[in-house]
């Protein structure tokens, strides 16, 4: 219990509700949703398993584990698949990073088919609905509940999990009947439950190939709305623009007073003008707006992407907790031996016998507990700029001018930047040159290689905010590591993979597991990477910079939280200068500033912790 209150975030308390262009919880208080999406657990996505096309959607997976498992056996998979990829363990490790919120995306099919309840839902799948909302209970972390794969297919993609790679939802009137039952009976049934903090809808509903049915989408949520209404008043409304939740064209009336207007972001431009229409959107209708998806990039774009978001006051939900073999995830459950075998298959190759296919299977089902993970703790780092963390120089805060930055009197840069063109700083590449919008027409992902600096004139600087963590939540933190290895040991010694898929433990490895939960292997990447402090002592603080003098004399001043706390000289050549065994700062938000100093400087990145 003594843990439990320590990681529950204190804005978590009551009824969540659309106030104005505010999100409030129960207090009246503002809330800024941290969270991450639960992503291919109720609906298991390709690449998250590293799979080809012919595996790139639950209903093709499942073909693919019962050819190899016949059905008794995969019926044993999937029960231990769905039981093991997300667990109390996760969502104990999520209050524990201080995440406040979870998305919880769920395939319909799997609501609608198989032994249903008296309702005609699916016992089994509605009951790790009421799981997880039970966990989120218990750790004080918001749930929203996520239509990822409506009936019939509201994307005509692989993420729907759709059978023709077409939207059905909005062709047949079954489907779509089917979607509004199915929001109705899941309103009633947490419709007391103040966890929830929100019904998502519908999930990137009809991409711009399918555009044809853009005119489809806002009657299908006004039903929808009309259906939760009947038996629950009180739940927030999230809904989604069209071509992959980013264009907000398509709504024209607010459908309900209590409704979060979603979009998502990935892999472009993590600047303002990236976001402005939302931006607009909101000031517009006076409504709140929240980036309900968004990752799958590298270290460097999430420590700019989600301060870009935390600046504008948008709650945000990161895309995803844990998948095969990553780097840019916090979990990262480890590819078994043989795995690239089983989309050999798929393609047309040879088809692994019956005993090495039940050994793959089981390995993976063995390594998806967060126990035997490879946890990350730099990508929550980077999300939440918790040290230690770099921060990439031309991420310096979205406050703008005079809070964020200060040109110190020079000139606005006379060309057009390919990054934050409008705050009048020369966003330049590591040679010099400028870095200038693409030339070609179209869509232009982030180069995350192009290797950026911003140049401050003597005079200028920028800001950059992070976040101290609390002496007690490294403590917290530090106990579920501890609690993980013991974990992770028992589970080594006392666990089997069988020929069919599943896998068994001993009962003293598995009574020895139960009893200390926690994140596994974590123990030993966060002591590494010295985010954990079991001791809750004090570490010395440093701050590193890598820069370059574009003019002689350069030199960066440093300020934390408005006090002068050094200076680095910067030479003609990239370089890194470091402050160390600077004083720890207090908890909480702080706040470094980078001003040049006696002729202009380049500069690339900020490590701090």
């Amino acid at each position: 219990m003594a843990t439990e209150n320590r990681c529950r975030q204190s804005e978590v308390d009551g009824w969540v509700k659309a106030d104005g262009k505010r999100l409030v919880n129960g207090r009246g208080e503002e809330l800024i949703l941290r969270g991450v999406g639960l992503g291919s657990w109720l609906l298991p996505e390709g690449y998250m398993w590293k799979m080809p096309q012919q595996g790139d959607r639950p209903r093709r997976i499942e073909a693919m584990v019962s050819g190899l498992l016949g059905e008794s056996g995969a019926e044993a998979f999937w029960r231990t698949y769905f039981e093991r990829y997300t667990a109390e363990e996760d969502i104990r490790q999520l209050a524990l990073e201080s995440f406040n919120s979870v998305r919880v995306p769920f395939n319909s099919r799997k609501l609608l088919e198989g032994p249903l309840n008296e309702d005609g839902y699916n016992a089994f799948q509605v009951g790790l609905l009421d799981d997880v909302v039970g966990w989120c209970r218990k750790w004080g972390v918001y749930v929203i509940l996520d239509m990822h794969g409506a009936p019939g297919g509201q994307t005509g993609a692989n993420i729907d999990d759709c059978e023709n790679d077409q939207p059905e939802l909005f062709t047949s009137a079954e489907h779509r009947q089917a979607s509004i039952d199915l929001w109705r009976y899941l309103a009633k049934r947490y419709r007391d439950e103040w966890i929830v903090a929100g019904y998502d809808l519908l999930n990137e509903p009809l991409p711009e190939f399918h555009g044809q049915y853009n005119d489809r989408v806002e009657p299908l949520y006004r039903d929808m709305i009309a259906a939760i209404r009947e038996v629950d008043d009180r739940h927030l409304i999230v809904v989604e623009g069209v071509h992959w939740s980013t264009d907000f064209s398509i709504f024209t009336e607010k459908l309900d007073g209590n409704v979060l207007y979603q979009f998502h972001k990935y892999w472009n431009n993590p600047d303002t003008e990236s976001i402005q229409k939302y931006l607009d959107f909101r000031d517009e209708w006076n409504v709140p707006i929240f980036m309900g998806e968004g990752g799958e990039n590298d270290l460097d774009w999430y420590a700019g992407g989600f301060r870009l978001f935390e600046d504008h006051r948008i709650g945000w939900n990161f895309w995803t907790w844990k998948k095969m073999d990553t780097l840019n995830s916090p979990c990262s459950v480890r590819k078994p031996d043989g795995w690239e075998k089983l989309g050999a298959w798929l393609e047309g190759g040879a088809k692994p016998e019956p005993e090495e296919a039940g050994r793959i299977l089981g390995d993976y089902l063995d390594g998806l507990p967060l126990a035997a993970v490879d946890y990350r703790p730099e990508v929550v780092n980077a999300l939440l700029r918790r040290l230690p963390v770099r921060i990439p120089a031309i991420h310096y805060g979205y406050k703008g001018e005079g809070e964020s930055f200060g040109l110190g009197g020079a000139e606005r840069i006379d060309w057009e930047s390919g990054y934050r063109r409008g705050d009048g700083l020369a966003i330049r590449k590591l040679d010099g040159a400028p870095h200038l919008p693409p030339s070609e027409p179209g869509w232009h992902p982030w180069n995350a290689g192009d290797g950026l600096c911003v140049e401050l004139p003597a005079g200028a600087w920028t800001a950059y905010e992070f976040l101290v963590p609390p002496a007690a939540a490294d403590v917290a933190r530090a106990e579920a590591a501890a609690a993980g290895a013991a974990r992770a040991n028992a589970a080594a010694a006392g666990s089997a993979a069988t020929p069919d898929g599943g896998a068994q433990a001993s009962d003293e490895a598995a009574a020895a597991a139960d009893s200390a939960g926690g994140v596994g292997r974590a123990a030993a990447a966060m002591d590494l990477d010295g985010s954990i402090q079991a001791s809750g002592e004090a570490a010395g603080f440093g701050v590193k910079l890598r820069l370059k003098a574009a003019a002689a004399g350069a030199a960066a001043e440093l300020e934390l939280d408005g006090r002068p706390i050094g200076r680095l000289d910067a030479s003609g050549e990239w370089s890194e200068a470091e402050l160390g065994a600077l004083p720890q700062p207090e908890p909480g938000l702080r706040r470094l500033v980078v001003k040049a100093s006696g002729g202009a400087l380049l500069l690339e990145g900020i490590w701090l912790g």
